[in-house]
């Protein structure tokens, strides 16, 4: 018998932790295979909501906010290079490496669930900014993820050039962080009930949904 579950995955496009957790909850859905039917659903998260259109280098942006050296950084970046590789995915970023404003991903994103493709959208995006290291504050940076992600490229254009999707974008931040008490990515939901926070391992994810599909929390 399949059990339906439901996934609301809260995060941002320049949360390396996001990719790990996302790409860990894949890998732990398809261990468990048919057990499972999953409806995924992607929510708002921005991490420096105050960032310039111009971004800032990661490495400074980095040190500033957590306090981190130089050494403790290089050291974090290869930490999550090993965790991404052996989970699939490929991230190149360096001391030379760009945070940046996410809020116009954001509205993509809005725009694709209602397509149902936020997921592609995301996996695109994820590797325009970590594998490729394309300038999010580049309209056409945002619109190849797009078509990359089946999306029609001319009205992911329009919705971008437009400001479209703005308002619910931020009642959905404003939901998730004061009604929710979401303050950290990724959290993932399940079922609307049950909250797994940050990039675990796909072990947890698995011991976790098997538990929630046989009744035991």
């Amino acid at each position: 018998m399949t059990a339906p579950l439901r996934i609301d995955f809260v995060s941002d496009i320049v949360c390396p932790w996001c990719v790990i957790g996302m790409k860990s909850l894949e890998a732990a859905l398809a261990e468990l295979g048919d057990a499972v039917q999953p409806e995924w659903h992607f929510h708002a998260f921005e991490l420096n909501p105050a960032m310039p259109p111009e971004g800032e280098n990661s490495a400074d942006h980095i040190a500033r906010k957590y306090g981190r050296s130089a050494e403790e950084g290089a050291a974090a970046r290869d930490h999550i290079k090993t965790m991404g590789a052996n989970l699939g995915f490929t991230f190149k970023g360096g001391p030379d490496s760009m945070i940046w404003n996410t809020f116009d991903c954001h509205r993509l994103l809005h725009w694709a669930e209602r397509a149902g493709k936020a997921r592609a959208l995301k996996t695109a995006l994820f590797e325009a900014h970590f594998t490729r290291a394309e300038p999010l504050n580049d309209p056409e940076t945002l619109v190849r993820a797009a078509a990359s992600g089946g999306l029609d490229a001319d009205a992911a254009r329009e919705v971008l050039a437009s400001g479209r999707y703005a308002d619910e974008v931020r009642a959905n931040q404003r939901w998730w962080r004061d009604e929710q008490d979401i303050t950290a990515v990724p959290a993932i939901v399940f079922n609307g009930k049950y909250a797994v926070l940050g990039g675990q391992p796909p072990a947890t994810f698995a011991k976790v949904i098997r538990r929630i599909i046989a009744g035991e929390v």
